[in-house]
């Protein structure tokens, strides 16, 4: 299995299954100097840990991050930085029963289509759990583009009820289960959710991304564009179905006129009148805020009997038992915000190597 590493300049190869003893990664490309710790990466993982409420997963991994390699005296040395958290609360006879079915919505058939093997343990590779190190290298990618850069993110919608953009409020993300901005939204998605889970079930979500302080001109026109590598690191998390940047799709029901983002001189620069592109024009970016959003499914092991088909061609009824994210948008924001963070990253490097500063 090929397909493990993204990035150019600052690259993430990530390894490990969700029921295997240990996962990890190695980040690539990072420059020497920087100071690195796990103490600097730790709060990143906390935020995507499971079992932190009766919203996501009751599976408790502490997901305690070791750096094996990279970091001499606090600093990076430019080497590549080695990552593990090791695997502790696995529960793999969950699956015993279903190891030779195909959960409807899921991967399962997929790999045994183009892999003609696969671990069924909690999904292996195709797991959720592999998002953890994506967020470890994320923190890394932090460091790369210093404090200027501020990426952050909230949960927009719980299936097809939304948050109130007049309510928006980003000290709210942190007090409530959901990443939610709005605090009278995320009251009532506990109902709602408690509903779902409840039932066997679960339900999708919309998540939002920003970064401010990008600096204006990352990216490249044609075939390293901004947006496009963006695009293409969101929709690479497990469970996403579709991105967005700036107005996205909202964009094709808008007149020209109000849709360009117009422009005047403020205090001696260039100034953007509105942000329809999401601070990004021809894959470049503008210096704007950087938003995107993605959908997530939702999630594919559920209690509700479906119909499928057996490894050896059998009309089979599915039941996923064990621990599961009613949604698992909840868990992906920060597993945005990382993805966020490695593309800016490594766009930042390219940059540079361009000779610009």
């Amino acid at each position: 299995m090929s397909h493990n590493t993204f990035g150019h300049l600052f690259r993430v190869t990530t390894w490990g299954e969700s029921h295997g003893p240990s996962i990890g990664a190695v980040v690539d490309g990072c420059p020497p100097g920087l100071t690195l710790s796990e103490a600097d990466i730790q709060p990143y993982l906390d935020k995507r840990r499971p079992g932190q409420s009766r919203f996501t997963t009751q599976r408790q991994e502490a997901d305690q991050v070791r750096i094996l390699s990279g970091v001499y005296e606090g600093r990076t040395t430019g080497t590549p930085i080695s990552l593990f958290i090791e695997n502790t609360d696995q529960r793999s006879k969950d699956y015993a029963d279903i190891a030779a079915r195909y959960r409807p919505g899921h991967a399962d058939i997929t790999y045994d289509m183009k892999y003609g093997h696969r671990d069924p343990r909690g999904g292996g590779r195709s797991s959720a759990r592999e998002t953890a190190m994506r967020v470890a290298a994320g923190a890394i990618a932090r460091k790369v583009l210093g404090p200027q850069v501020v990426i952050r993110g909230a949960m927009v919608a719980l299936g097809a009820h939304h948050v109130t953009p007049a309510r928006w409020d980003w000290a709210q993300v942190a007090q409530n289960p959901f990443f939610c901005p709005d605090e009278i939204a995320a009251s009532a998605w506990e109902g709602i959710l408690d509903g779902i889970r409840k039932e066997g079930s679960s339900i999708g979500a919309i998540l939002q991304i920003e970064a401010q302080g990008v600096p204006p001109g990352l990216g490249a026109p044609l075939y390293a564009k901004l947006d496009a590598d963006i695009a293409a690191a969101l929709m690479s998390i497990n469970a996403v179905k579709g991105v967005e940047i700036g107005e996205g799709f909202a964009a094709a029901a808008l007149r020209g006129e109000d849709n360009a983002d117009e422009m005047r001189m403020q205090d001696g620069q260039i100034g953007f009148l509105s942000n329809h592109a999401g601070g990004i024009l021809g894959g470049i970016a503008t210096g704007q805020p950087i938003v995107a959003r993605f959908a997530v499914k939702p999630t594919s092991s559920i209690l509700t009997p479906r119909q499928s088909v057996s490894a050896t061609g059998e009309d089979v009824e599915v039941v996923t038992k064990g621990r599961h994210d009613p949604c698992v948008g909840i868990r992906a924001v920060p597993v945005g915000e990382a993805m966020l963070a490695c593309v800016l990253a490594d766009h930042l490097l390219r940059h540079k190597a361009q000779g610009r500063a």
